[in-house]
């Protein structure tokens, strides 16, 4: 029996491309604009003919033939479809614009820092002057602009830009910690030969023992910076041998170990052998925690190749900012460095919130660094009196029950030593020593704190200041009179090492002739880290007590050797 035509206009099957599912409809191309899309639809609808019942397209005659609900639920459908695919190829157009600025973003640069170079706040990273951004821009120049941060460093000022774990208490903070490790996640991706530096004042302080997190399967030449600091006569063949051991005990695999002064030059000719002999053609990229002197090295490294390599010597004109200031590098710095190609890369410094350059103010940092060599630091007992009464007992008892103070940020409680016990620490010059009775401890340092106990200093600085919360008890054995039983080293900050003094006779009948095992209890803020390892060989005496460790063959293939 023939059916009679539908009076309203019909609405035809779906094409193929509305009528795909929404899970796959993000990789369809759509065309430019919505209304194009909807006018060619309703033109075609409007426009074909109704099927009939012998017409290829039809859905069926009598009761399988679709309602007319059904065709408006697949119009409307269709339509959905339509707006979902402009909205997502919408999304897909903004991702790709804002890579490009990123990208943009990224080689526009402030030479100094790395910070992306901004002309709209005054006092954040990477500002340049409106008129000075235009003409550098005009010229293609953007990558010879230095910052206004990077001005005010390079004249001592102490401005703070990290903020965060890891960040510093005073000054304004623009980026977090975090952000700066994001911008070194790639490492691991890349082929490149990765230059590790460790600070020689702070070695386990600034080691970075999970470097592998970062810099992946790629080769790691380590550098120690900063061996012009240490004491007068000591050895750098016992302190090689000592840094070498100390890195097998971490775990890490290194080709070659290098002890360098970017001050003086010292062992950075050996560092540009080795990256011209492992670059083999990938970049290279100098890696550290903040602080540990990354761009002082690379200025040292480019004025050593700059005598051979005229590309080097152009680079030096535009070289990165060197500051006291943990944090001062805010980006990747591009250096081309080699004539043979490749790029060398000074990059952010990781931000470790153990260290104590991460819980004093911005104006107390230039304290933490020292300025020249080190020597060791004896005390002297800090007497009160009152009424020419000694209030402090002697010292002829020894030094069980006393508290020993460096500056403000350390304080060491003697709870069990011998006679001949002595400590001598080793780090900036500019913290004092004070010795007091432990019972009167807690009274000299609320009394004294941000006074004679420096840093902290000033007086809004004392009042943030939160005390030394973290106390760590340790046992330490002495089982060698000869050599120092230890060094206790305090993240950010130096080493305390533990010896006898051989020219103090034991004629102390009330104190055991002899105790094997020393108790301390040191204090420091939290959350700094405090580390005992086997004594540094500093000075003259350092190279008379150090013993060498007999390898075995296999050690001797395998173990990295060490320059200077």
């Amino acid at each position: 029996m023939a059916v009679a035509p539908f009076s309203t206009t019909f609405f035809p099957p779906l094409p193929s491309i509305f009528t795909t599912s929404f899970s796959t409809s993000k990789s369809l191309k759509a065309p430019s604009t919505s209304s194009l899309i909807l006018s060619q639809f309703s033109f075609e609808t409007s426009h074909r003919k109704p099927p009939t019942a012998d017409s290829p397209e039809s859905d069926g005659t009598g009761a399988a033939a679709p309602t007319r609900g059904d065709r408006f639920l697949e119009r409307h459908h269709s339509v959905e479809a339509a707006k979902f695919v402009l909205k997502e190829n919408k999304k897909d157009r903004k991702r790709k614009k804002d890579k490009a600025l990123k990208v943009s973003l990224a080689v526009a640069s402030c030479y100094g820092c790395g910070a992306p170079l901004q002309t709209l706040e005054l006092d954040a990273p990477g500002y340049v002057e409106p008129e000075t951004y235009e003409l550098k821009k005009k010229h293609h120049q953007l990558r010879r602009v230095i910052c206004g941060r990077c001005r005010l460093l390079s004249h001592g000022h102490m401005i703070t830009a990290v903020g965060g774990n890891g960040g510093y208490s005073g000054g304004k903070q623009f980026i977090s910690a975090e952000e700066l490790r994001d911008k070194l996640s790639h490492l691991r991706y890349e082929k490149a030969l990765i230059v590790k530096l460790v600070d020689i004042v702070d070695f386990n302080g600034s080691f970075l023992a999970r470097v592998r997190d970062l810099a992946g399967a790629n080769p790691i030449i380590l550098v120690v910076t900063k061996v012009d600091l240490l004491p007068k006569g000591t050895d750098l063949n016992c302190i090689g041998d000592w840094v070498v051991e100390a890195t097998t005990k971490k775990k890490l695999s290194v080709l070659s170990v290098h002890l360098t002064s970017s001050k003086s030059l010292v062992g950075v000719a050996g560092v540009v052998a080795d990256i011209q002999k492992e670059k083999k053609g990938r970049d290279v990229y100098i890696l550290g925690s903040a602080n540990v002197g990354k761009s002082a090295f690379i200025n040292a490294l480019l004025k050593k190749m700059a005598e051979r390599d005229p590309v080097a010597a152009a680079a030096q004109k535009y070289r990165p900012i060197q500051s006291a200031v943990p944090g001062t590098t805010l980006g990747p710095i591009q250096i081309d460095a080699f004539l043979g190609g490749g790029k060398l890369y000074d990059t952010p410094g990781v931000h470790l919130h153990h260290r104590l350059a991460a819980v004093v103010h911005s104006e107390d940092l230039p304290a933490l660094a020292p300025q020249s060599r080190l020597r060791g630091q004896h005390f002297q007992v800090h007497q009160l009196a009152t009424d020419n009464e000694m209030a402090y007992k002697d010292l002829s008892s020894g030094l069980n029950g006393f508290s020993i103070f460096w500056g403000g940020l350390v304080r060491v409680d003697l709870l069990k030593v011998q006679p001949e016990t002595c400590l001598r620490f080793y780090g900036p010059k500019g913290l004092q020593i004070h010795v007091v009775p432990t019972e009167k401890a807690d009274e000299f340092y609320e009394k004294e704190l941000g006074i004679s106990l420096t840093p902290p200093s000033g007086k809004q600085t004392r009042n943030d200041w939160r005390g030394l919360e973290t106390v760590r008890q340790l046992k330490i054995n002495f089982e060698d009179e000869q050599r120092p039983a230890s060094d206790v080293a305090i993240s950010g900050l130096g080493w305390i090492t533990v010896e006898h003094k051989k020219s103090v006779p034991n004629n102390h009948s009330d104190l055991e002739s002899s105790v094997d095992e020393l108790e301390l209890a040191v204090h420091v803020p939290k959350p700094v880290e405090i580390f005992v390892r086997s004594p540094m060989p500093v000075g003259k005496a350092g190279s008379e007590w150090y013993q060498y460790r007999d390898l075995t063959e296999e050690e001797e293939e395998v173990r990295p050797r060490w320059y200077f």
